[in-house]
């Protein structure tokens, strides 16, 4: 079965960076991401996918949630995300005997009103599940947010403006 196509990033207006919200999740659903072998693991990982910005994450138990946006070409596929992050991090636990489910969810996010929601969504994931009282308390977070709160990022190259 192919991938579903992609609506056109070019929807959106080049003033507006392309911004993802993705999920990844362990297959089967186990419990193998939430502790700090793998989330170290996981930091260094990150730094090492160059075409892309990690705005903010949440690692849970057995799935990651991730805001993200392509550093240059607003044409990349979140797969390309996706594949890269499982790939690095697989070298980088080179004893992790567990798998990742196939894909990825995803959703282009058109709006900073969106964004928000869903970065509410991401960090209250620990507290909806029971696993913390407070977002505060839940140790597995990234955040790239610069101090001022700001989501904006500079724009992508790649395409010239129409």
């Amino acid at each position: 079965m192919g991938e579903p196509p992609r609506l056109p990033e070019i929807q959106l207006p080049w003033e507006k960076s392309i911004i993802y919200f993705v999920t990844l999740c362990v297959k089967d659903r186990r419990q193998v991401l939430a502790n700090a072998k793998v989330f170290e693991a996981i930091k260094t990982t990150i730094v090492q996918l160059r075409r892309w910005h990690v705005l903010a994450a949440v690692i849970m138990p057995d799935h990651a949630h991730w805001l993200i946006s392509p550093r240059i070409d607003r044409e990349i596929s979140v797969g390309d995300f996706a594949n890269g992050f499982k790939r690095v991090l697989r070298k980088m636990l080179a004893d992790q005997n567990w798998e990742w489910q196939r894909g990825c969810f995803d959703r282009l996010l058109r709006s900073d009103e969106n964004l928000r929601n869903k970065w509410i969504y991401v960090q209250d994931n620990p507290v909806r599940q029971g696993l913390v009282q407070s977002w505060e308390d839940w140790p597995y977070y990234l955040d790239f947010i610069n101090d001022e709160g700001s989501w904006q990022l500079p724009l992508q190259a790649g395409r010239s403006r129409k």
